[in-house]
């Protein structure tokens, strides 16, 4: 780990730190450190009490949820600048989820008492947590309307669409994880996920390995129907 100074990682660029005071800033930094990943390695398990508040700084981090049996799944992946699970640092309950990190990331973590205590002294702060939760209330939401209202290969499809919009190609995408994990991701099981894919091919797609070409971007939509409220990116959640 390595002392954070506004040189090295520039946290008055973070949304969550950018309004405060110079006093303010200074005294989360003081209680914060900068932290490099590998790929792989896990942040917390479910279940941990927060120590830190993390935020993204580059890369990204999966959230995972894991039944009593030993099934996984991928709940969701949080990208730079966002906080890792703010809700249960701020009111300092158990993660419902492990945090692993599929790439390699680095990582701005807070103390937990620094951050709470300053979360209820500052309201500019405050204010940014709650931005923060906000936005990942209504990830939540958006996906569970698209679990409960389309069909597997509905999902695939708009997955497929929303994906190279953020990728920038709208012709194709390259699948930024493994298959079994995307599927998981979705609510199906990885052999649903090709049977989706196959059907798809019909549709406008073609599929060579982790890279998805789409041929035929009109026809694909006509079949999966994307919706903003559903597939949007999350952009026209924030607040000017």
């Amino acid at each position: 780990m390595d002392t954070v100074t506004d040189r090295d990682a520039a946290p008055e660029n973070l949304p969550l730190l950018r309004g405060l005071s110079e006093a303010r800033r200074a005294g989360l930094l003081a209680n914060a450190v900068v932290h490099g990943v590998a790929a792989g390695t896990i942040l917390f398990e479910q279940g941990d009490v927060p120590n830190f508040q993390l935020v993204v700084l580059s890369g990204s981090a999966q959230l995972f949820g894991r039944s009593a049996e030993g099934r996984e799944v991928l709940i969701e992946a949080v990208r730079a600048p966002d906080l890792i699970i703010p809700a249960a640092v701020v009111t300092g309950a158990p993660y419902l989820m492990q945090a692993r990190v599929p790439e390699p990331s680095r990582l701005l973590l807070i103390h937990a008492a620094a951050f709470r205590a300053a979360v209820e002294t500052d309201p500019v702060l405050a204010h940014s947590v709650i931005g923060s939760l906000a936005q990942q209330f209504r990830r939540m939401v958006r996906q569970v309307k698209n679990l409960k209202l389309r069909s597997s290969t509905q999902r695939v499809g708009c997955y497929i669409l929303a994906l190279s919009q953020r990728q920038g190609t709208p012709d194709r995408i390259v699948l930024p994880y493994e298959k079994n994990l995307i599927a998981s991701e979705l609510g199906i099981t990885r052999e649903s996920f090709s049977r989706a894919l196959s059907s798809l091919e019909k549709s406008g797609i073609k599929v060579q390995g982790q890279t998805i070409a789409i041929l035929d971007r009109m026809r694909l939509a006509a079949e999966c129907k994307p919706d903003p409220l559903i597939d949007g990116t999350g952009d026209d959640d924030l607040v000017p």
